[in-house]
């Protein structure tokens, strides 16, 4: 954008042919190439019947058309774009940068014979030269220059795919730290028991539980304020241990399917995991207003891409800090009620143990967190590359180190910590999510739902539709209605779902 007027008023007609067709095959090839990719990544996923995950592909995708429509909005309204004229005085106020004349003034930017002045004098003329003189010949100037236009344009790609790549690194390193709790239920599958012996009363002492030890027992016994510090100490080292798993696989299953204690706990949450990472991949309305708000802010002297670097960090400590202190309470809520009781010692499973009694909504946070780390990462690599090191938007160097400190540590703290706590400690809420049964059985399960709320319906219209009372159907009425909108919901209620070995 900064050459010489020739180079920017060129058109096709004056452009030589094999220009033309050389760049229209390098992008028509990198596109068909992405799309393949794409593509084939989702048969891979058919195949391997990973729904959830191809359904997380689609999500991908559709952000990516969204990309390409945000492009082609641009780029159509760009000659509209720039031919709306505005009074020049407005354009002084919420600069991200001073102007050439008031840093001189102040001693702290380029002088107006500076390289910087003189390419930002180079771009006025060039675009001048592009067709901008419109509004220079109304005395006004443009209310957005081809230019910045253009440099927003490839900002919201750079962030798009940024977001994309994160939330994937995140969450395939955090399954991968996940899957390795695979041995902890292979050994407690091990231990060759029937139902029968599983529910033998036997007498267990509480305070000498080694789950209790951990969680109760130590720092914060009798001091709330030192419960909470030593979640969040715990969140750094060791943060779900083999203790933590069984305990809460087993309030898990006596709870929700008391009759198949042989169930897959560990698979259900791999499944419920790739369920979530649908919502986390994609990016939201409020997540695009976050930018808006953000470009408004970024104002001279304020520093906002410094201390906005810390709102996901502090936001990422409270998250793994609670999720710990739901462990903590699981074990003293049992711990305050019982000196001894019979059988294994049981937690209880409850949503009052998250903020506003949501477990989901930790979920929310995290996808908030992920899109904003990827929002500053982004924004620091596109203004390095746009602008330059020592542009004036990146700020000082003890600006910049501390913001990517931050952004690597949110990065390494989600994969590793925070994530593996989300996955098993939401399965503490009162419902459970439908990936508690295999997708065989949710499709046979809505599909008999459908069948039964038919039937019932032909049965009503047969009758005039009048109902009648004492119907020995009319009891399994409820049952049919949740069923029929299981696969609409996120989780359900059901009491006793099937025995579930695999």
């Amino acid at each position: 954008m900064s050459g010489g007027g020739e180079e920017e008023g060129t058109t096709l007609e004056f452009t030589p042919t094999w220009v033309v067709s050389a760049v229209c095959t390098v992008i028509v090839g990198i596109s068909l190439a992405a799309e393949r990719l794409l593509h084939y990544a989702g048969k891979y996923l058919k195949k391997k019947n990973q729904k959830s995950l191809y359904e997380a592909l689609l999500k991908v995708k559709e952000e990516l058309m969204l990309l390409g429509f945000i492009s082609l909005m641009m780029t159509v309204f760009q000659g509209r774009i720039v031919k709306i004229c505005v009074p020049d005085d407005i354009m002084k106020h919420l600069l991200p940068c001073s102007l050439p004349s008031e840093s001189s003034s102040n001693g702290e930017g380029s002088s107006p014979t500076s390289p910087e002045a003189s390419a930002h004098h180079r771009r006025l003329l060039a675009e001048a030269s592009a067709g901008l003189g419109y509004c220079i010949a109304k005395h006004k100037v443009p209310l957005l220059s081809l230019e910045a236009l253009h440099h927003l344009h490839i900002f919201i790609f750079v962030l798009a795919i940024v977001h994309v790549t994160f939330s994937v690194l995140t969450v395939v390193f955090g399954g991968a730290q996940i899957r390795q709790w695979k041995r902890w239920e292979e050994s407690v599958a091990k231990v060759n028991y029937d139902t029968q012996q599983v529910l033998m009363p036997r007498v267990t002492d509480v305070q000498q539980h080694d789950f209790i030890k951990k969680r109760f027992l130590g720092m914060g016994r009798h001091s709330a304020l030192l419960s909470w510090v030593h979640s969040f100490l715990k969140q750094f080292y060791g943060s779900v241990t083999k203790l933590d798993y069984v305990a809460l696989r087993l309030g898990f299953i006596m709870t929700h399917c008391r009759g198949s204690p042989k169930f897959n706990f560990h698979r259900y949450m791999i499944r419920a995991l790739e369920d979530d990472f649908k919502k986390v991949v994609g990016i939201s309305w409020y997540l695009w207003a976050f930018v808006v708000i953000f470009l408004l802010l970024n104002i001279n002297g304020w520093h906002t891409y410094f201390w906005i670097a810390f709102f996901p960090f502090f936001l990422l400590l409270a998250v793994g800090t609670k999720l710990e202190h739901v462990i903590i309470q699981l074990a003293h809520e049992v711990a305050e009620k019982h000196v001894a009781i019979e059988g294994e010692l049981v937690v209880q499973p409850s949503d009052n143990h998250f903020w506003f009694h949501r477990p989901h909504v930790v979920l929310f946070l995290i996808h908030f967190i992920l899109f904003q780390n990827a929002f500053e990462i982004a924004f620091f690599f596109w203004i390095w590359a746009q602008y330059g090191f020592d542009s004036c938007i990146m700020g000082h160097v003890r600006y910049i180190v501390p913001r990517l400190i931050i952004g690597v540590f949110i990065q390494v703290v989600c994969s590793y910590s925070t994530l593996p706590l989300y996955a098993l400690v939401t399965q503490m809420g009162t419902h459970f999510k439908k990936s508690i049964f295999d997708e065989h059985v949710q499709v046979g399960l809505v599909g008999w739902a459908q069948k039964v709320k038919k039937k019932r319906g032909l049965k009503a219209a047969a009758l005039g539709g009048s109902a009648a009372q004492g119907d020995p159907s009319q009891g399994s009425s409820t049952s049919v209605k949740q069923m029929g909108q299981l696969g609409h919901n996120e989780t359900t209620t059901l009491e006793a779902p099937p025995a579930n070995n695999s």
